[in-house]
């Protein structure tokens, strides 16, 4: 069992995976935000905000340390953060909003703005990342696994490890950055390895990986659905095999994150050889959120005592407007305030000197006694023209379904919302290169989301008047992605187009339709 081996001989101690197991999620985040404030009260954003006065409420057994906290710092989106202090850090600053000088940011994919963030990478937020990579390997335990699979290797398809240098910091994908920055002992076990790794052509890096694949022996894949399932047809059609498993023969974990796998996973079904084990993972550029802690659950479990303090803003019209901006006095929930079944945006205060950030997500609690989630969509990747509430995660579900039920393979989709009269339409981008009948996927997906969501339910007899569903060839998406500049790594096609989107990629198609 080499690799469980390995971070056992390293000294890898499961004390931090236990404690918290057996501590309360609450006293955990008490500790956590009480362990944040001390290590930043000297830093400029420290000192604004008085943290010193903030620590000062710990002593007392009640929660007033968290009333104390938020009544002092503000939510943060990105644009506020970055113009009242990540600039400085970005300009080379030291001690801004954590101690020390940034030398690594992250650019965020960008799916909801339309230029990259840039979200700072500190040594701190490294080595947490690292520690819960770390412990989610350790739960393989729980899975049933060959023992040959313990000594094969981790493909981990992400950003260039080869990072833009910009003077006093360097930038580039998260992927790249914590890949250029592996623990030595890991590396035995990494590929592509540190000279592919450094490719900064996405098609180059794809190529190398595909002529060394047959000499690896590879056990975990690890990247976003839409480009490892490009690089598996790849590999296929390479070597002119029928399922990756000719290939790789002890391939029997794959670890997504970032979209939804569901409207992935009858196409990447089609390339393997036998059923593999999926486990979720929740690693965004500011920090590493969740993971899937056991086999036969699709939820995940937040990381409590590593790094990262949260709250939860209830996700509805008192909090946010309609185009998902948070509203300045919305309601935040401390972890041991918060409900099941209902839905929350996630606020961050990091390590990485993120306070009280929204993160952008939208998650809700299965379990609260063991802190599991599900991601059920982003703040402003839903829609809701009329009241119609429709979530990212009822669109993932209606397409699954619909692409079962149809025995057809759908790849990726979008929707935008248009007028039509004087209400409203939603106008569904389809990615499929199956045969298929425009008609019967708008009814299906209808139907389905009618089932789904009683709100639109009830706005489809509304102001919700008409369902439009055009074919797209899956290429046209990934041309997309390309002709932005956002290709691989943990790039991905946004889920809901709003204005300027939406007219952008109607132009692309219309430029590119008979190429």
């Amino acid at each position: 069992m080499a690799i469980l081996g390995t971070l056992l001989k390293k000294g890898i101690k499961l004390r931090e995976n236990l404690d918290q197991e057996y501590s309360s999620p609450s006293e955990l985040q008490k500790q956590e935000l009480k362990h944040l404030l001390i290590t930043a009260s000297q830093t400029e954003f420290g000192r604004y905000y008085n943290f010193q006065d903030t620590l000062q409420t710990f002593r007392k057994e009640d929660a007033q340390f968290y009333e104390a906290f938020k009544s002092s710092v503000p939510i943060h989106d990105y644009n506020k953060i970055y113009k009242d202090w990540w600039h400085l850090a970005l300009k080379g600053a030291k001690n801004v909003c954590w101690p020390g000088r940034v030398k690594y940011f992250a650019l965020s994919s960008g799916t909801s703005e339309a230029s990259s963030k840039h979200i700072p990478v500190t040594k701190e937020m490294t080595k947490a990342i690292q520690r819960t990579s770390i412990r989610q390997i350790l739960t393989l335990s729980k899975y049933e696994l060959p023992d040959d699979f313990f000594g094969a290797g981790i493909l981990m398809i992400g950003g260039s490890t080869h990072l833009n240098h910009k003077g006093s910091y360097f930038e580039g994908d998260l992927s790249g950055i914590q890949a250029a920055r592996l623990p030595f002992w890991f590396q035995h076990f990494y590929k592509p390895g540190k000279k592919i790794a450094k490719t900064r052509s996405w098609d180059a890096k794809l190529e190398d990986i595909v002529k060394s694949a047959k000499g690896w022996d590879i056990g975990i894949i690890v990247g976003v659905p839409a480009w490892i399932q490009i690089l598996l047809e790849k590999i296929l059609k390479h070597y002119k095999v029928s399922d990756i498993h000719q290939i790789w023969p002890n391939l029997s974990v794959y670890v997504h994150g970032g979209v939804s796998f569901d409207p992935y996973r009858k196409g990447f079904e089609k390339l393997l050889g036998r059923p593999i084990h999926y486990i979720e993972t929740y690693l965004a550029s500011e920090g590493f959120v969740a993971y899937q802690a056991f086999p036969q659950r699709k939820t995940m479990r937040l990381v409590l005592n590593n790094g990262i303090f949260y709250e939860f803003i209830p996700f509805d019209d008192k909090n946010f407007t309609s185009t998902g901006e948070v509203k300045p006095d919305a309601t935040t929930y401390f972890i041991d305030q918060v409900e099941e079944g209902k839905e929350y945006a996630l606020l961050l205060s990091t390590c990485a000197g993120s306070w009280r950030y929204l993160i952008g997500d939208v998650i809700k609690f299965t379990s609260i006694e063991e802190s599991e989630i599900i991601i059920t969509g982003r703040t402003k990747h839903f829609l809701s023209l009329c009241g119609e509430h429709l979530s990212v995660d009822n669109m993932n579900k209606a397409v699954e379904l619909v692409s079962d039920e149809m025995n057809i393979d759908i790849k990726e989709f979008t929707v935008a919302g248009i007028p039509h009269g004087s209400l409203f339409a939603h106008h569904w981008f389809i990615g499929t290169d199956s045969e298929v009948d425009a008609e019967e996927i708008r009814e299906k997906i209808d139907k389905k989301l009618k089932e789904l969501n009683d709100d639109y339910a009830v706005e489809r007899s509304a102001a919700l008047k008409e369902v439009v569903v055009e074919i797209v060839p899956v290429e046209a998406f990934y041309q997309w992605m390309q002709s932005k500049g956002k290709v691989g790594g943990q790039n991905k096609f946004p889920r809901v187009l709003k204005r300027a989107q939406l007219d952008e990629w109607v132009e692309f198609l219309e430029a590119n339709k008979n190429s």
